[in-house]
This record gives C-alpha cells, structure tokens and sequence, in this order.
C-alpha cells in the first residue's frame, strides 16, 4: 500500500507596522515559509501578491499602520491576507493606463490569482487572494522542485 506523505501547512501570519522597507522583507520571509512548506511552485506569485497587498496599506491606509500579514492553506489552494484596521480604504481594480504609475496592484492580484476580495470586520478588514497549487490534497506533497 502507497501512503502519501503529509505535511502539516498550519496558518501562519506576523505582524508588521506598514512602512516600504517592510514590503522586501516581508517577501522574503513569506519565500522561506512557503518552501519549508513544500510550495516551490508558487513562491513568485506569492511574493507578488503580498507586495502589492502591503503596498495598498502603506499607500492606501498610511505608513505607520499596524498591519498583519496571514498564509494558510484554503482547500488546495493558498491564501494570503493582509489585514488592517482602516474599513473604509477598500482595495479597487481599477483599469492603469500605460503610462500610470500607481493603480496596477489589483489587477496584478487579480492575474495570478484564482480569487480575492476583502472581509470587513467592525474594527478592520482582511484583504485576502488565493493561488492555485498543485498539491493534490491540502496536506499532500507537491514533490521535489524541478
């Protein structure tokens, strides 16, 4: 009998003050946790996602904000979260010209993402989007990195 190898992929988050020396190193640790979770695959998309999820708070909320950033496992799928305390910048996907320099964020999630949206709560919101993996159960082993 072959038994799949499982892998524990509890939820992980760290908090942060929202600042643009936060977005590198925040992107960097997400790269470390994600392949100790076996999730090679997707570590670019994620660092993209978490960058333009931070900046929106640093750009959209303000520099200083206590934030949170969150990973965990949503089925087979990842899910990454920012939350802030500020319910009434909502993230919008708006439609950048070639040449704007801001307003690409979203729609860059949007693009590498199977879906995302935003949870309000009474006292802040939880941007959110997840991307795909290949794992075949949410506890399953993608296997080595090609």
């Amino acid at each position: 009998m072959v038994q799949e190898a499982c892998m524990s992929r509890k939820p992980w988050g760290l908090a942060f003050t929202a600042a643009p020396e936060e977005v590198g190193a925040l992107r960097r640790i997400v790269r470390l946790q994600l392949k100790a979770w076996g999730l090679w695959d997707i570590t670019d998309q994620a660092q993209l996602c978490v960058g333009e999820l931070v900046s929106n708070v640093i750009n959209h909320v303000g520099i200083g904000t206590p934030a949170t950033l969150m990973i965990s496992m949503s089925g087979t799928r990842l899910r990454i979260e920012v939350h802030d305390p500020d319910t009434r910048a909502l993230p919008t996907l708006l439609e950048a010209t070639p040449d704007a320099e801001f307003g690409r964020g979203m729609a860059l999630i949007s693009a590498v993402s199977d879906r995302w949206g935003v949870q309000l709560q009474d006292d802040r919101k939880a941007t959110w989007c997840e991307l795909p993996t290949v794992l075949p159960s949410a506890e399953g082993h993608a296997g080595a990195p090609a």
